[in-house]
C-alpha cells in the first residue's frame, strides 16, 4: 500500500500524459491499483519500476481502444500497435507493417505533418501536447494534423526517403508500442521536424506566428 501511495502522483502524471484526459488517467491508476494488488509482491524486484512499465501499458490500451473506435482506425497509414502476439513469424508481420507504414508517411508527409499526425492518430496526443513537442502553436498544430489527413486521402507521394532516417522513426515506433518509450519517438519526431522537444520563449513566439506549411 506505501509503495503505491508514494508512487501514485508520478504514476498519474504518466497516465495524464499518454492518455491527455484527468477521468481517463484515474481510470488508469485504479486499473494499476488493481493489478498491484494481485501481484505476488515477494518476487518483485523494483516495484516502482514495475508500477511504471504497468501505468504506461494500461494508459496506451486505452489509447488504443479509443482509436480503434473511431474511424480512423481502419486508415492503412498506420497499422495495429498493440499486438500481443510473440511469435517470431507475429513480429516480423508486425515490423514488416511498421516499415511499411512509416514509408509510406515519409513519402506523403513534411516532417511536421508527420509528427503531428503519428502522435495524434497513433498514440492518441491531445493538440496541446503535440504543439509543446513540436514548438507550434495549438492552432498550427491542427492544421498538420489536418493537411495529413489530406495528403493521405489523396494518396500523394512527394520525396525520396532517406534509409537512415526511416529505420530510427521504425525503431522509435516499435519502441513506443512494445514498450511505452514515448520519449524516444517523441525525440525522433521533433528532431525530424527540426525542433526541440522543449521550447524557450523565443522559438515559441516565433512558431506561433510561422507560416503553415
Amino acid at each position: 500500500m506505501a509503495v503505491f501511495v508514494r508512487a501514485r502522483p508520478g504514476l498519474l502524471k504518466i497516465a495524464n500524459r499518454i492518455v491527455g484526459n484527468a477521468s481517463e488517467a484515474e481510470d488508469v491508476i485504479q486499473e494499476a491499483w488493481l493489478r498491484w494488488q494481485g501481484t505476488d509482491r515477494t518476487v518483485v524486484l523494483n516495484p516502482p519500476a514495475l508500477l511504471r512499465t504497468t501505468t504506461v501499458r494500461l494508459a496506451i490500451n486505452v489509447v488504443q481502444s479509443a482509436w480503434r473506435r473511431r474511424e480512423s482506425c481502419a486508415s492503412p497509414w498506420l497499422p495495429e500497435l498493440l499486438d500481443t502476439r510473440t511469435t517470431p513469424e507475429a513480429a516480423a508481420e508486425r515490423q514488416d507493417a511498421v516499415e511499411r507504414a512509416v514509408l509510406l508517411l515519409m513519402e506523403a508527409l513534411t516532417p511536421r505533418q508527420r509528427a503531428a499526425y503519428v502522435l495524434r492518430e497513433g498514440f492518441g496526443y491531445p493538440h496541446s501536447r503535440i504543439s509543446e513537442i513540436l514548438c507550434l502553436s495549438v492552432a498550427n498544430t491542427r492544421q498538420q494534423v489536418t493537411r495529413a489527413q489530406e495528403r493521405l486521402a489523396q494518396n500523394r507521394r512527394r520525396q525520396p526517403v532517406d534509409s537512415v532516417a526511416h529505420r530510427r522513426l521504425v525503431q522509435a515506433f516499435l519502441v513506443a508500442a512494445q514498450s511505452g518509450d514515448l520519449a524516444q519517438l517523441e525525440r525522433v519526431l521533433s528532431v525530424d521536424a527540426e525542433h526541440r522537444s522543449t521550447c524557450g520563449p523565443v522559438s515559441r513566439a516565433a512558431s506561433a506566428s510561422s507560416t503553415l506549411v
